[in-house]
């Protein structure tokens, strides 16, 4: 039986968010499936790491314009391949010039609303402009299959004429797994993102400081791009986010949160960190805006909220009560070995590579 040959393009390293390269977790059981994915970054880890300052950006230029250059080369590559996988976009910026070069069968793979243009925290609009504007629309139109980490994704793939199906970010549950052990008498809520997504949980710290003043507890945040993160009262611990520690981050939690706007941008959402959460047996608290207000069972795996008198409400209650968090645990785990294992998923992503061809 011959084997399916797949060029998978990105931005993003591997080094970068788990949720920025949704295809490399599927490289092995694809594999088991007769599909060869061969996964091609724009990004290497060096740019990366100084994406997100501009002065270590400047240094790097010359080795952006280097794999600019070597970029140019895709559509050569994908000619050797059967189909070509990719996620959100081949190269960070400009105009879709290697899409519109490649002339095999494109699966796009979209796990935010990367058609709605919004400010980056670092470079403010210009990130937007760089991005350009009107590249997401081009490449749904263009992909034989859009495959999308949320409904609300596939029903706009679905507007622009593209078949959509819908395939949530998911984890290997057999490496996302809770800590043998959770004790300890003062708890930890924690948070684990990035320098985009941080401002949602600004809005948090004053209810982080009322909290503070009935119980105690520690606050950890991780991928914020912030060294010094100061709560009276609090103690507040940051980290930079690695992916080698990612697992061993959410372990430590005991408490997580995942705070997201309501907004058609948030709503356009996989739930990734969700998912995470429930895999490592970490109860949250959670905005319920879009997919996120479907995922897991509400008062079971996890609470929701809306008000700072929810959130307050919600995060008081699991800081109080260790056997809540125990019960929400195992019922979080239970939920993401039901629903968001790699396995199961993989026949879906196979099945949309297959219809390509």
């Amino acid at each position: 039986m011959k084997r399916i040959r797949v060029l998978a393009l990105a931005s993003y390293p591997v080094e970068a968010a788990s949720s920025r390269h949704r295809i490399v977790q599927f490289i092995e059981p694809l594999a088991r499936r007769g599909i060869d994915v061969t996964f091609s970054p724009f990004l290497d880890a060096k740019l990366f790491a100084a994406l997100y300052e501009p002065r270590k950006l400047l240094a790097q230029l010359p080795r952006l314009a280097l794999r600019t250059l070597l970029r140019l080369g895709t559509p050569f590559r994908a000619a050797r391949a059967d189909v070509v996988y990719i996620q959100r976009e081949a190269m960070l910026f400009g105009p879709p010039l290697i899409e519109s070069l490649i002339r095999r069968p494109i699966v796009l793979d979209l796990d935010d609303a990367t058609w709605i243009s919004a400010a980056s925290p670092v470079y403010g609009r210009l990130a937007s402009l760089l991005k350009w504007p009107s590249k997401a629309d081009w490449l749904i139109r263009r992909a034989r299959i859009v495959t999308c980490g949320s409904p609300n994704v596939a029903a706009y793939a679905e507007s622009c004429g593209s078949e959509a199906v819908v395939i949530p970010t998911v984890v290997d549950t057999r490496r996302f797994r809770p800590r043998a052990s959770r004790e300890g008498s003062i708890p930890t809520i924690g948070w684990i993102g990035t320098h985009s997504t941080f401002k949602f949980v600004e809005r948090l710290l004053p209810i982080f400081e009322r909290l503070a003043h009935e119980t105690p507890f520690r606050l950890m945040i991780v991928g914020s791009g912030r060294d010094d993160i100061r709560i009276p009262g609090v103690n507040v611990e940051t980290r930079a986010w690695t992916m080698e520690r990612e697992i061993a981050d959410f372990q430590s939690i005991d408490i997580g949160i995942y705070p997201i706007a309501d907004d058609e941008w948030s709503a356009g959402k996989s739930g990734f960190k969700a998912v995470q959460y429930m895999a490592t047996g970490v109860p949250f608290v959670m905005s319920p805006v879009g997919v996120c207000a479907t995922m897991g069972t509400s008062g079971t795996t996890h609470f929701c909220a809306i008000t700072d008198d929810e959130w307050l409400d919600a995060l008081r209650r699991l800081v109080a009560d260790a056997a809540l968090r125990e019960r929400m645990s195992i019922a979080g785990r239970a939920f993401a070995e039901a629903h968001y294992d790699v396995e199961p998923h993989a026949d879906a992503l196979a099945a949309a590579i297959l219809k390509c061809l």
